[in-house]
């Protein structure tokens, strides 16, 4: 079984490389359309330069998996500010795509969690699209349209899961197939368990992102053992090419169990990776780790002692 580590938008081991700088609509408002114009350029020029320095440091350290910042360009979904950020930044866009095929990175967005298509309010689903639109115009900007997923939560109960799990299905139309095509669904920590996401994952054709520690917050009784869901949960990538992803931390203390700490503890980790070992199934991992790519190397660290182990490249074991 290999697994290949990955860890979320910022580089911490990277001086002043945040990816998602922003400008606040209070404060764009404040200024003129000149004004306007060159902080948006300015800021997303910034946010791209800080992303390609990142891949490169991916690159160097061989780390395969990278989940890039949703905020690259600020206000860009906003209805009184969208702004073609293309064109501006084609080239730039171009080079990081280029670079992430080159060396097989596998990438992804995750939209925040107002992006849901559970709700019964016709605005928040077009807000919705118009905020997975955003990532795959991204996605097609550097090329990576046919193979960046675009991951987010089933959404919100509303008093009545079922019954707003159906009106995913018909909110989720809304979407272009191409669109549709790049969308995962993940587990959550507080409604929609992993077997009931995988229903809704089974039933859709999508993909399932398995979080481990959501999954430990939020079980159902009725729901049955991690290991009888895994081979479902492996089964919804068959045909996608890539292999399974799963995303990995561990809570930041009893009292707030649902916040990730700042390092995964492999304790903590150790009952899924066995059981993962069981199946022999190659797997990617995505760190949510707040120490991120620091806590991707730590837990690497820690998990090549384990006898049977091998570390095979910067981030990459093979049990």
């Amino acid at each position: 079984m290999k697994i290949r580590f990955g860890y979320v938008a910022n580089a911490l081991s990277l001086w002043d490389c945040s990816p998602a700088k922003t400008i606040t609509y209070a404060r764009y408002q404040k200024m003129d359309p000149d004004e306007r114009r060159e902080a948006l350029l300015r800021v997303t020029a910034q946010n791209l330069e800080h992303t390609r320095r990142i891949i490169h440091y991916n690159i160097a350290h061989e780390i395969h998996l990278y989940r890039f910042s949703s905020s690259i360009v600020p206000l860009a979904t906003h209805p009184d500010v969208s702004w073609d950020f293309v064109t501006p930044f084609r080239d730039q866009f171009q080079e990081i795509g280029s670079l992430v095929k080159q060396h097989g990175i596998r990438t992804s967005f995750h939209p925040n969690q107002f992006t849901l298509f559970t709700s019964d309010r016709p605005l928040i689903t077009e807000n919705s699209v118009k905020d997975m639109e955003y990532h795959y115009a991204m996605l097609e900007a550097m090329g990576l349209e046919k193979e960046g997923l675009i991951n987010l939560h089933v959404g919100g109960a509303y008093g009545d899961k079922i019954a707003s799990a159906e009106r995913f299905f018909d909110n989720i139309q809304s979407l272009s197939m191409p669109i549709f095509k790049r969308m995962t669904l993940e587990n959550d920590d507080k409604t929609y368990t992993t077997e009931e996401t995988l229903q809704i994952c089974e039933k859709g054709g999508t993909p399932l992102m398995f979080d481990y520690h959501h999954h430990m917050a939020n079980k159902n009784e009725e729901d049955g053992a991690l290991a009888d869901l895994l081979p479902r949960f492996f089964q919804t990538w068959e045909g996608t090419g890539l292999p399974p992803k799963i995303h990995l931390s561990s809570p930041k203390s009893e009292k707030e169990y649902r916040s990730h700490s700042d390092f995964v503890d492999l304790e903590y980790a150790m009952p899924l990776l066995k059981m993962l070992k069981d199946y022999n199934v190659d797997v990617d991992m995505m760190i949510e780790a707040k120490q991120k790519d620091l806590a991707l190397f730590k837990l690497i660290d820690e998990v090549s002692k384990v006898r049977g182990v091998k570390r095979v490249d910067g981030g990459s074991v093979v049990w």
